[in-house]
């Protein structure tokens, strides 16, 4: 649609598509784009099990409006966006239109002037371990995606957004600064960026029935609930293509080729393309053999090895929880075995977050006002994620990301034989998890080692400034200037604008920004670049915020974070704790969940913290894993007068021990 009414004006700018198409055409476009999929209401009295389990795309959660939090829905918008052209052209797409009096800076520039740090500069955080910052990553990957636009040549001239850059639709690409460290101030240099694609029917030149014009919407590709969309998938055909459909246990598969000290592997991708062939290149060993890159229910999880052995991790727990539901309930099939793993790790992850994660970030006063008691479901409360969430807020942590991905040995040192992996070195090689140890050493790295500290002096680790991806692409990325650069794209209003949506004081000039970051040379600097506290980019304010107390974000992202996950839990009709999802029993058993047992039941680590998210201290020790809690599963048994036959017969002693006190 976008393609065509570009065209079309190009001719007569008094024309509009919607004028010339007659309601056939429509339908017909429609179909061939896919749209219609997405505005054809779900039938959902019809869908198999629906007050019971979630669907994979999560429609249906809503029964009032099924398409509510589902996948591949534009994302919601908290302020309007601000298009240069008001309908789709990204902001500060004019070089020369000037927002509040004021030119918007070059991206590239404010990551050099502001976020530039060394490794040496490096402050580790006192209190939170790494794996506070990797789980952030693997939750986000549960809750956004956003698509690129599914061509990376230009529309109109053909261009190739990797290889040029001219500045066209859907190309975005980042120019590099006059004095760059790193890259040449050349018309032929810059960083490549596609514009994220536009949701069905928004982003072209006519009106709706409204008389409001069809801004440009950007995709959520995930659903908005905390369900483990990245072990499941959030697509009908994927998560079916992510189980075991020969086994009679509801497992999902796994590989088949390697394993880890005899436990489970995620399978390899089927796609031809081989992003993950990185290890020639790594090792300067031509003749190293290469492996494909592995098959998750989010395509990010070869992003790096710690992530990936986080997404192992969770595969092999529903394949052990599937297994014991088997033992315990020998009558149930594959599908039901399937789904109530399924169901017990999405209220995993909903409990950790919630009770283990959140707390450290968005600190004491957000927990208390709007993350408290758990208020009961509302279908009237819209889940769906904010733009301004996963765009910028929900990005904080890269500047809590170390410069190296620490393997630890059983006794919690540095691996002889495995040493750390500088995380640059880390990116897309699962060969790593196969050839180099498998994930329990990264795991005790996560847990035994602190995360970054992100402060105002040094903020984001050269791994990601200087040399993001540099073994996979022909030019190194830069994950600040990328993440400023789609909030430009996506259009997001400034600082500002989302400080008056918080209830937050606004900085007019200097001084005053100066006394809310509590640093008037890193305000002076920002000014330096953007002219006006309005102009300065969200995520680039949010992160130069001081923290919260209690938390690792500032005022800003404190309360949009919480904001959201306010909205997931209170628009979930699902949730774990909402009446009818799990029965007392099952909710009791639940409350002593914890990501420690889960390492403990899936690898062959002995002795963990009994908090995986704080540093290792005299307040929080390694104990043995026999002193973790287990999930005790007795209340998932259904069948009947169980305790009046052989118990053994449907489990173990150890099983049976489990139960008892419960009785």
């Amino acid at each position: 649609m976008f393609i065509l009414t570009s065209k079309l004006q190009k001719i007569n700018k008094s024309l509009f598509l919607l004028d010339l198409l007659c309601p056939e055409d429509l339908t017909e476009l429609a179909r061939i784009t896919g749209c219609s999929a997405q505005v054809r209401a779900p039938n959902c009295v019809t869908t198999p099990n629906i007050n019971k389990y979630r669907t994979a795309t999560s429609v249906c959660n809503n029964l009032k409006n099924p398409r509510l939090g589902a996948s591949n829905t534009p994302f919601t918008r908290w302020l309007p966006p601000e298009y240069d052209d008001g309908i789709s052209q990204p902001k500060g797409w004019d070089r020369n239109r000037k927002i509040n009096n004021f030119v918007l800076p070059l991206v590239r520039q404010v990551s050099n002037n502001i976020l530039s740090t060394t490794d040496a500069g490096v402050v580790s955080d006192r209190e939170f371990s790494h794996m506070v910052t990797l789980f952030g990553q693997w939750n986000d990957h549960d809750l956004t995606f956003t698509p690129f636009s599914p061509s990376i040549r230009s529309f109109s001239n053909g261009v190739n957004c990797d290889d040029s850059c001219e500045r066209t639709e859907p190309c975005i690409p980042i120019p590099i600064p006059p004095g760059d460290p790193r890259l040449p101030s050349r018309p032929d240099t810059c960083l490549p960026a596609f514009r994220s694609a536009p949701a069905c029917g928004t982003g072209y030149s006519a009106y709706n029935f409204g008389g409001e014009p069809n801004r440009r919407e950007q995709i959520n590709a995930l659903t908005a609930f905390l369900d483990l969309g990245q072990v499941y998938g959030s697509e009908e055909k994927l998560a079916l293509s992510l189980r075991n459909l020969s086994s009679n246990e509801g497992l999902l598969a796994v590989n088949t080729e390697f394993r880890d000290n005899g436990r489970e592997l995620l399978p390899f991708s089927p796609m031809q393309a081989n992003m993950c062939a990185t290890r020639g290149r790594i090792t300067n060993d031509t003749n190293a053999k290469e492996v494909p890159c592995f098959l998750a229910g989010d395509g990010r999880v070869v992003e790096n090895i710690a992530l990936t052995s986080l997404h192992t991790l969770f595969v092999r727990e529903h394949n052990r929880l599937a297994r014991r539901l088997k033992r315990l309930n020998p009558h149930w099939d594959s599908e039901t075995l399937y789904q109530e793993a399924r169901k017990i790790m999405g209220a995993y992850t909903q409990i950790f977050v919630f009770r283990d994660y959140l707390p450290h970030i968005v600190g004491d006063e957000e927990m208390r006002k709007r993350l408290g008691r758990y208020p009961g479901y509302s279908p009237n409360v819209n889940p769906s994620i904010a733009n301004v969430f996963a765009t910028a807020a929900y990005r904080f942590a890269h500047l809590a990301i170390q410069p190296v991905l620490s393997r630890l040995d059983a006794n919690n040192r540095e691996h002889s034989q495995f040493p750390s992996v500088p995380l640059f070195k880390a990116f897309f090689t699962p060969w790593r998890i196969i050839f180099e140890g498998g994930i329990d050493p990264l795991l005790r790295g996560l847990f035994g080692r602190p995360a970054k500290m992100a402060t105002q002096d040094h903020m984001l680790v050269d791994a990601l400034r200087e040399r993001l991806f540099q073994f996979v692409m022909h030019l190194a990325m830069d994950l600040g200037s990328l993440n400023m650069q789609r909030s430009r794209d996506h259009s997001l209003p400034g600082y500002n604008a989302w400080r008056k949506f918080c209830g937050l004081s606004q900085p007019r000039n200097q001084a005053e920004l100066g006394q809310v970051l509590n640093n008037s040379g890193l305000a002076r600097k920002l000014l330096e670049l953007y002219g006006t506290p309005e102009n300065i980019d969200v995520w680039m304010g949010g992160v130069a915020e001081p923290f919260v107390r209690g938390g690792r974000v500032g005022p800003l992202f404190a309360c949009l974070i919480a904001t959201q996950f306010q909205k997931i839990r209170q628009g979930d009709r699902l949730w774990y704790q909402n009446l009818g999802v799990f029965n007392a029993g099952q909710r009791g058993a639940l409350s002593s969940v914890t990501l420690s047992r889960i390492i403990c039941d899936n690898t062959d680590i002995t002795s963990v913290p009994r908090d995986v998210y704080r540093v290792i201290s005299n307040t929080n020790p390694l104990v043995p894993c026999s002193n973790i809690p287990a999930l005790n599963l007795f209340s998932w048994t259904d069948r009947p007068g169980i305790l009046g036959q052989d118990t053994n017969q449907f489990m173990t002693q150890l099983e049976y021990l489990d139960f008892v006190p419960q009785l």
